[in-house]
């Protein structure tokens, strides 16, 4: 074997659809499968996950998946790669516990084959060996990992921060990152997430003090909005209200499983009885009840976004409630979380958000633990890995600082191939990549024209131009008529509706005149003629669908 390559198909230029690939001749090895949610302009699209063309034009060599930790956009596209490479999962306890609900959703759970890694492990595929090694992030259970090969060491960093007092799992393994940095790294792939943040994440310990203070100060019912996958939050949650003397609810489907699998796993600790049931509220006083929910992000779905439009079964917000948002505003997000807001203060509760109190800190590491990574790794090569390309020069420039060469600095981008062989390395080609979306069971089979027509349809409307002919009567049979979906009242524009009823007829009558069987032609005659009338008269441009039937 004389060359690896590293093959970026997602995550690069981007935040999600994390995946990536090493690669010698014989062997391939995937890190991560993760998804994307839909953005803004993707309407009716569920999710988003990877192109697998690489992957399937090279079947045979792919020996396993290793996933680094439980996040949506590192596994959320798993079942759907398992759907078509029968390969081994490699990934820590409560990222296959994860993996398994998301498979047993998918009918796929029997036949997966899951193996449990651990960090201080090490583990062989082909000419691979794996060191999985702890990492601090915003979800326990997870890691990097140093990856012995013939070329030299690759050090894949995870999703970190360095926090040494972090309140679930385990500190970040500093030494063993300095071990190799003593012994030589080849290459270092480093989380680029907050490349653009000076100084160091916070501590989440931090955190709990701005909760408890919060929850020591409300008169009545707490009820605090939170990512169902950040354990270390949870338990902190928990603590809070144990000490102040209040029963905790778990509310929504993925808070209820999640807190259900960290527990049974020991990462998550309830004491006995305190633990209540939706059912419970009523009889308790607001001040000894405390409610963790999902729908931080006010997701349209979610239990406090329902809350806040009193469309929740069993919970409703009550004069003097105080719901706290305990995460950040992810960008696009912005607009129905303040919706989610703005209703909860319609119904007389409290809110406390990112904008008024320190209630989130990140789980990715800030300038100078990206720079201290750097500094124990001390790597011949640096490629910065997850982030937009903002994140990614940024994080190419911190490196620079601590004194690793331009010529080493290696900024990849989705599709691009890093070959390591003899001669050192370099961006060595393209491959195929892309989005594929996923609406509801189908997947792939939503195109960018199909979402250009939604977004046309969504920003102009429909108007249909329906007629039926007899072209051996040369006559029509039917009353022409015109039919309008988001486009405008019929009672408001009339006249205008009533023009083009007589352009679509004069039209048809013209074709009926004379000896033609290219209807498809005499409809785009229509699209166009009604097309040049509706963007004349109202600045508008409907999709316009011509319908010309044939006796």
């Amino acid at each position: 074997m004389d060359w690896i390559d590293l093959t970026f198909l997602g995550g690069l230029g981007e935040i999600g659809l994390n995946m990536m690939t090493f690669e010698t001749p014989d062997t391939l090895v995937v890190v991560d499968a993760g998804l994307m949610f839909p953005e803004d302009h993707m309407l009716g699209i569920d999710i988003v996950i990877p192109d697998f063309s690489y992957l399937q034009e090279r079947r045979d060599q792919v020996a396993a998946l290793v996933l680094t930790h439980g996040h949506e956009d590192h596994i959320g596209a798993a079942p759907f790669f398992l759907k078509e490479f029968a390969v081994p999962v490699y990934g820590t306890p409560l990222t296959l516990a994860l993996l398994r609900e998301k498979l047993r959703e998918h009918g796929m759970l029997e036949e997966a084959d899951l193996r449990e890694i651990h960090p201080g492990e090490r583990l062989n595929l082909g000419p691979f060996t794996f060191e999985f090694i702890s990492v601090c992030h915003s979800i326990v259970d997870g890691v990097g990992f140093a990856l012995k090969t013939p070329q030299g060491v690759f050090i894949h960093s995870g999703d970190f921060k360095i926090d040494q007092t972090p309140v679930t799992g385990s500190a970040m393994d500093l030494n063993r990152f300095a071990h190799y940095g003593e012994a030589g790294v080849l290459a270092l792939l480093s989380d680029s997430t907050n490349a653009e943040r000076p100084g160091y994440t916070m501590s989440e310990r931090q955190i709990g003090v701005t909760l408890e203070n919060l929850v020591r100060e409300a008169p009545g019912r707490v009820i605090i909005a939170v990512f169902a996958s950040h354990i270390s939050r949870l338990q902190q949650i928990v603590n809070i209200a144990a000490r102040y003397g209040r029963k905790i609810l778990f509310n929504g489907k993925s808070m209820v499983l999640n807190t259900r699998l960290a527990k049974d796993l020991g990462y998550l600790a309830v004491p006995p009885d305190m633990e209540i049931t939706v059912g419970d509220l009523e009889r308790l006083l607001p001040e000894e009840t405390l409610i963790v929910t999902t729908g931080s992000q006010g997701e349209p779905l979610s239990a406090l976004a329902r809350i806040a439009l009193e469309s929740h079964k069993q919970i409703r917000i009550r004069q003097g409630d105080l719901v706290i948002l305990s995460s950040r505003f992810i960008p696009g997000n912005e607009r129905a979380i303040t919706t989610v807001i703005n209703n909860l203060y319609r119904l007389g509760a409290e809110v406390v958000y990112q904008e008024v109190a320190d209630i989130h800190v990140s789980g990715h590491a800030s300038q100078e633990e990206l720079k201290l990574l750097l500094s124990l790794t001390r790597p011949r090569y640096f490629i910065p890995i997850h982030g937009e390309m903002r994140h990614l020069i940024r994080h190419a420039r911190l490196a620079r600082e601590v004194g690793i060469p331009e010529d080493r600095l290696l900024l990849a981008q989705n599709g691009c191939q890093v070959r390591f062989d003899s001669q050192g390395a370099r961006l060595a080609g393209q491959v195929e990549v892309g989005r594929v979306f996923v609406d509801g069971k189908g997947v792939g089979d939503v195109s960018r024209i199909v979402l250009r027509d939604r977004r046309h349809l969504a920003a102009d409307g429909l108007v249909i131009a329906l007629a039926a002919v007899d072209p051996r009567a040369r006559k029509i049979v039917s009353d022409l008529d015109l039919l309008t979906r988001g486009f405008t009242l019929e009672e408001e524009q009339a006249p205008l509706l009533e023009q083009a009823r007589h352009i679509f007829r004069d039209i048809v009558e013209r074709a009926l005149s004379e000896p033609t069987e290219d209807w498809l032609e005499i409809q785009a005659q229509v699209s166009k003629a009604l097309r040049k009338l509706f963007f004349k008269a109202l600045e508008r441009r409907p999709m316009i669908l011509p319908l010309i039937l044939t006796l």
